[in-house]
């Protein structure tokens, strides 16, 4: 059978006012409601972002780590943060009941020691296929890539660990381009990669009642060329419902009439 589609929800973001102020005062009433949400809509894992978090990241990072897992049989988290000493805290008092840890994200350029962090703390890594920016074309995507698989091979990092991420693209302004991104997608399904990336990015500035048709569509299109995750608004029905019915296609998930509940 084939993996399961993994979402990441991407709720609980300093840049919401509610969960920047809930993180501020330590309320957890916000941030366990975000949770709870995108948990019963279906997500695999919650990201936890929590901005740069330059003064108190480590101890932040800490308290909802350990207020998330706690309150919901330690759910699987993507931690979210420029600040490397947070993401290291924030491993620290992980639960791996559920999953590893993910960090988000690595790149081929600055960012390219959050490999080393990942491989040091037997954690997962979202790797950006960029360097300077967004990459021009997939030859650039492909040896960002290649060296960010030669760094994390060489510190010992199981290849299935790095979820490479091609960067999704604004439709609006960038339509022609979109094919080239499910091209490598299909390129590193294709070498054994796993694959990952922000959706909602395709349907930046359309109406809101299209967003949610528009990311449909390109998960669709995406999973078809191998995509394996994505970070994903799940409370957005329509698109979780796409999901789920693609991985009833894809044998992925053995069909039932009540498959969308589950």
């Amino acid at each position: 059978m084939a993996a399961k589609f993994i979402t990441i929800g991407e709720r609980i973001h300093c840049i919401s006012p509610v969960i920047r102020e809930a993180m501020d005062k330590r309320d957890p009433g916000p941030i366990l409601q975000r949770a709870k949400e995108q948990i019963e809509a279906g997500a695999t894992y919650l990201d936890v972002n929590i901005g740069p978090a330059e003064s108190n990241g480590e101890e932040l990072m800490m308290w909802v780590v350990k207020l998330l897992q706690e309150n919901f049989d330690n759910v699987p988290l993507c931690l979210d943060t420029a600040n490397k000493k947070a993401i290291e805290a924030g491993i620290s008092v992980y639960n791996r009941a559920k999953g590893k840890p993910i960090v988000n994200s690595a790149d081929a350029g600055e960012r390219i020691d959050n490999i080393d962090l990942a491989a040091a703390n037997d954690a997962i890594c979202l790797a950006l296929c960029s360097k300077h920016g967004i990459a021009k074309d997939n030859d650039e995507r492909m040896a960002n890539c290649q060296e960010m698989l030669e760094r994390a091979m060489g510190l010992g990092m199981d290849p299935a660990d790095l979820w490479f991420d091609p960067l999704f693209l604004v439709i609006k302004g960038m339509q022609d381009k979109q094919m080239e991104v499910l091209e490598f997608i299909k390129m590193c399904s294709d070498m054994g990669l796993n694959t990952t990336g922000g959706l909602s990015n395709v349907s930046n500035g359309m109406p809101k009642h299209i967003r949610p048709i528009m990311d449909s569509a390109m998960v669709a299109m995406a999973m078809m060329n191998g995509l394996t995750s994505a970070i994903v608004n799940p409370c957005d029905k329509r698109l979780m419902e796409t999901i789920k019915s693609c991985d009833i296609i894809r044998g992925a998930t053995l069909y039932a009439d009540s498959y969308l509940e589950v």
